[in-house]
């Protein structure tokens, strides 16, 4: 059980940072933020986070 349980956290905590990067992204996006400065900042605030 206990196991069933860390591969269901480690797939929402993958799943969470997922929505959080395209959310961030489409955010910016409509902000007329560069794509560079997205990716400098966001996403890789995204991917390391978790």
């Amino acid at each position: 059980m206990t196991y069933l349980l860390l591969l269901i956290g480690f797939a929402l905590l993958v799943k969470g940072a997922d929505i959080f990067v395209d959310g961030a992204s489409k955010i910016a996006s409509a902000l007329r933020v560069s794509p560079m400065l997205i990716g400098l900042t966001i996403v890789a605030f995204g991917t390391s986070a978790p």
